[in-house]
């Protein structure tokens, strides 16, 4: 059974907006660095944002900064990822994840143990 469940992707023009949530269940992710990663067909799973237990860090790939803004509420054990100004490269399956273990902070997939199934994002021309 998968603890994070992604919503919220879609099909959007260039210049719209998305946003996607991560829940959890099954177990309190509060105490842990959570991420979002996406993958475009062919193409190696890529960082997208990663954010620490308590919001106070936050880091973001160079190709969204400006544009993605990642954000997470503790009490409903969810973590969103507002997208705007979106580009046909912003095109894939967006995965959220938790860190291995509460407090471990990264950006590499290798870090994060828990994931959810993905969901869509294409962004036409």
């Amino acid at each position: 059974q998968r603890q994070l469940v992604e919503s919220g992707g879609g099909l959007v023009q260039a210049g719209g907006s998305l946003r996607l949530s991560c829940a959890g269940s099954g177990r309190s992710f509060s105490l842990y660095a959570m991420g979002w990663f996406r993958q475009a067909p062919g193409k190696e799973r890529e960082f997208v944002a990663v954010i620490s237990w308590n919001g106070g860090n936050i880091e973001y790939a160079d190709s969204v900064k400006g544009r993605f803004t990642v954000s997470r509420d503790n009490v409903k054990n969810t973590m969103y990822l507002q997208m705007n100004s979106l580009k046909p490269e912003d095109t894939g399956v967006y995965y959220c994840a938790a860190a291995q273990r509460p407090f471990v902070w990264g950006v590499g997939p290798g870090q994060y143990d828990y994931w959810g199934q993905g969901t869509q994002v294409t962004v036409s021309s």
